[in-house]
């Protein structure tokens, strides 16, 4: 279905029945990334997934997102399907941004918290020229449309980066349904702003960190674990239990899986909101 939320017409789907969980995914991705997850919550969950504007089948964005506008974003998707009690909010990657500042700024909706391999940034700060950034993007990906190479570029960039971000397979999603949603020029410019702005993002919730807590619900942070023992796998899964423990939560692993890993291990997701949603399982 197709919800106008904060002027933007957004799609939206809902499906499953029992307490609400809400699943966003990280730069880019699109509702049917989380395909693989959704039978597994449907029979316990009413599951809620949206395309952000640009993404997916939503329109595109109308100003530069911020981690209070994305909290918001959650809470008008909610409100306009007439869901209005608490939710267990799933973010994968940025998107762990915008649901961690959603339990923050909307304690009272908040049921549980999942961060699926969110983003971590240990001293964030916004970068400088934030007006030139944003410009840059919006001025980039109209180059690149005018040249019509997101029809092109666009699809094959989503199978590269799945197939890099996984720790094995290559893209399941249909070829048809990527090149709708991945070849057009308000995907390329949502996320060149979601990028350009991100470290704004990330500044913004560290600051909201210092003036609202947490509410008391559960909180899990469920890290991707490659099986890979580089020095970088092992820093990545050490900035993730530090996330765990700045924000007082369980930490786990799904293991082996990349950074998609709702794609990878769909059945760790699962279990992570499950866990951390309201209600029996």
């Amino acid at each position: 279905m197709i919800l106008r939320i904060g002027g933007v017409p957004l799609h939206v789907l809902r499906e499953g029945s029992g307490p609400v969980c809400v699943l966003s995914g990280g730069l880019g991705c699109c509702w049917f990334d989380w395909d693989p997850v959704v039978p597994l919550l449907a029979p316990h969950r009413t599951v809620v997934r949206f395309d952000r504007p640009g993404f997916g089948l939503s329109a595109p964005l109308l100003v530069p997102p911020t981690a209070a506008g994305e909290a918001d974003r959650i809470l008008g998707v909610l409100d306009a399907l007439g869901l209005n009690g608490p939710a267990t909010v799933v973010g994968h990657s940025i998107a762990a941004f915008h649901v961690e500042a959603f339990a923050r700024l909307h304690p009272g909706r908040t049921a549980g918290v999942v961060l699926v391999d969110g983003s971590v940034e240990e001293d964030p700060r916004p970068a400088p020229a934030v007006e030139w950034r944003t410009g840059a993007a919006t001025l980039f990906a109209r180059g690149l449309s005018a040249a019509a190479l997101p029809y092109t570029l666009g699809p094959a960039t989503r199978r590269l980066t799945v197939r890099m971000s996984r720790s094995r397979g290559g893209d399941p999603a249909p070829a048809g349904l990527v090149r709708r949603c991945y070849g057009t020029s308000r995907h390329l410019r949502a996320a060149l702003l979601e990028n350009a702005r991100y470290l704004d993002v990330a500044a913004e919730l560290a600051a909201l960190r210092e003036r609202a807590p947490l509410p008391p619900v559960p909180v899990t942070v469920l890290a991707a674990d490659g099986g890979g023992r580089s020095h970088r796998q092992r820093r990545w899964l050490e900035r993730q239990r530090a996330l765990a423990d700045t924000l007082g939560a369980r930490f786990t692993t799904a293991a082996p899986a990349g950074h998609l890993v709702m794609l990878d291990h769909p059945a760790a997701v699962a279990e992570a909101v499950l866990a951390a949603s309201a209600g029996p399982v």
